[in-house]
């Protein structure tokens, strides 16, 4: 696994050493030995995929606030996705920032959004499965979201939004005053 660094510090881009020959690639998409080596927590207790008929679908921004915050680690395996994480660690000097990656089936890449990150994404096309380990259960009470058109954070989505789901679209606008993970 090939893991680099993004500008969110302890966000990742993680990319398959793919092994290739003419019938095709072996990789690993999984090591809990090299997440750790790495500085990252492969402590896995849940996996949840998704699957989304529509183009311009969103879902998220979601996160668990403490003391359930999720790592998550995200790949696309049919499809394409624009995939979103935002820093929500009020004591990092990325707080508020943003950042978005094309995760498919074709490219094979996945992105590692530490715990206190909002996390979304947009389908790029129809049909799409999403396939992420957590490292924590999920939690219903400690759920929270942004609205993925917050002002506060200006995300610019590669495609028109066209479906969001009543509990993504009735998030309050992102107050910092009042904000607390």
């Amino acid at each position: 696994m090939i893991f680099k660094e993004t500008i969110l510090k302890g966000a990742f881009l993680v990319e398959i050493k793919k092994l290739e020959d003419d019938r095709g690639f072996f990789g690993r998409a999984w090591c809990k030995q090299e997440f750790e080596e790495n500085g990252l927590n492969g402590n896995i207790r849940q996996i949840n995929t998704s699957y989304t008929n529509k183009k311009g679908t969103i879902r998220g921004m979601h996160y668990q606030i403490d003391p359930f915050q999720e790592t998550k680690f995200m790949r696309c395996t049919k499809g394409r996705i624009y995939d979103v994480i935002i820093d929500l660690r009020s004591d990092s000097p990325t707080f508020m920032k943003w950042i978005g990656h094309e995760l498919s089936e074709k490219n094979c890449r996945m992105v590692y959004v530490p715990g206190n990150f909002a996390h979304g994404f947009v389908t790029l096309e129809d049909h799409c499965e999403v396939y992420y380990p957590v490292t924590e259960f999920y939690t219903p009470g400690s759920e929270r979201g942004i609205r993925y058109d917050d002002p506060a954070f200006n995300i610019d989505w590669p495609v028109d939004v066209e479906i969001v789901s009543e509990k993504d679209r009735s998030h309050p606008d992102f107050n910092i005053n009042s904000f607390n993970i």
